[in-house]
């Protein structure tokens, strides 16, 4: 049996978390239906207060979720990632990050390319020949690239 797996990331803002992280893994933030938005609030199992506008379009505000491309259509994707909102910052060391796999770009380019995009730089450590760098994304999630 192939299980699938979804990782949900805490987070004071998920759709602008879900644009940057889409763009960092070249994914896809996940599109959401207006049309069952709508039909949600006039039928009173939502209201506007759940919604907000990203991008131009009707979203629902908790929660933006991204996956690769090629499982965009997927009715049960393989890999996706949701990013949810909770009332407080993060505060202390995450129990569970990810690493990005560089598939061979030079790590302190993509360091560099990350920083510009709003990533902050946290250290550099090294296991053998493996190194790696320690990041935070705009929101203070830790995670590594190799």
């Amino acid at each position: 049996m192939t299980l699938n797996i979804q990782i949900a990331v805490d987070c004071l803002n998920p759709h602008q978390l879900a644009d940057w992280w889409a763009e960092t893994l070249d994914w896809a933030v996940e599109p959401q239906d207006e049309h069952f938005i709508r039909s949600m609030i006039n039928q009173g199992f939502a209201t506007e207060a759940d919604t907000l506008r990203h991008h131009g379009k009707l979203v629902w505000g908790a929660g933006a979720a991204i996956r690769p491309p090629d499982e965009l259509d997927a009715k049960s994707p393989a890999r996706r990632i949701l990013f949810q909102t909770v009332p407080e910052k993060k505060t202390i060391k995450n129990r569970v990050h990810w690493d990005v796999r560089l598939a061979g770009a030079d790590k302190d380019a993509v360091r560099a390319a990350l920083e510009a995009r709003g990533a902050t730089f946290l250290w550099t450590a090294n296991q053998g020949p493996h190194s790696w760098h320690t990041m935070a994304d705009p929101e203070g999630n830790e995670f590594c690239i190799s």
